[in-house]
């Protein structure tokens, strides 16, 4: 199936240093692309895949699972790490629990975490009734632009596969026994007002990782997607700073666009 437009991913070849960005669950590049190009433009090395089954028709992620969604970013990860010699890894939602797991399986390879409202759980009683719901019913309503920007839209799937909501919820398990196992310097932005991933999330993680510089900044304007809303630039300068902290060489080669 086609790539819907402005779905697609994005690459830029920059510095030394480089950033994973990690989009969300039935999402898409798009959600990510403003923040991704405003690191390109500073002269960062950026990889923003499209994971399986995404950016198409949710028909298509009900055949993916998270181990497809997992393996797609550790496959940009291992290329990222090939030709910098400094790695970061973000993401939203989803996505920042998929760079959890990087960082939680890759140690030393990854310098520092930067992770916007991450999904920790998938909560409530529908959660249990999906082993044997995901077998009677094909979908359920979509979670794309929790956003409170007027005019802002987030390019996601009007409903959600539940083959893949199981997949996820077991990859969230999965993921909150490994979550320890996290050391890096971690940036954590949560949404005060996020109508997809609860503030409980966000709680859970920070007190599982073992990271000891950490720093956690509320978003007071912004819904879910945060990364489109009020608050991106905020987001954006953030993270940059997070990361020029770290890797004081920021930017230093070129910058010819790969995308």
């Amino acid at each position: 199936m086609p790539v819907l437009p402005g779905a697609e991913p994005y690459r830029h070849a920059g510095g030394e240093v480089g950033v994973l960005f990690c989009h969300g669950f039935t999402g898409s590049p798009q959600s990510l692309r403003p923040w991704a190009e405003h690191h390109a433009a500073h002269g960062l090395t950026v990889s923003l895949p499209l994971l399986p089954g995404h950016g198409t028709r949710w028909e298509d992620m009900q055949l993916t699972g998270w181990q497809d969604w997992y393996a797609e970013v550790d496959r940009e990860l291992r290329l990222l790490a090939e030709r910098c010699s400094r790695v970061f890894v973000a993401g939203l939602s989803m996505g920042g629990a998929l760079a959890l797991r990087l960082a939680a399986l890759h140690g030393e390879r990854i310098d520092g975490v930067v992770v916007v409202n991450p999904a920790n759980k998938i909560h409530g009683l529908s959660a249990y009734a999906l082993p044997v719901a995901r077998h009677l019913v094909r979908t359920t309503k979509g979670i794309a632009s929790d956003i409170a920007l007027g005019g802002a839209a987030e390019i996601g799937y009007d409903r959600v596969p539940l083959h893949a909501a199981h997949s996820l919820r077991r990859f969230l398990h999965r993921l909150d026994g490994e979550l320890p196992r996290v050391t890096q310097p971690l940036l954590l932005l949560r949404s005060a007002q996020d109508h997809v991933v609860p503030p409980v999330d966000s709680a859970r993680v920070l007190g599982r990782i073992s990271s000891t510089d950490v720093r956690e900044i509320v978003l007071e304007h912004s819904y879910h997607v945060a990364t489109l809303d009020v608050d991106a630039d905020r987001i954006f300068e953030e993270s940059l700073g997070f990361i020029g902290r770290l890797a004081p060489s920021l930017g230093e080669e070129g910058t010819a666009a790969v995308g």
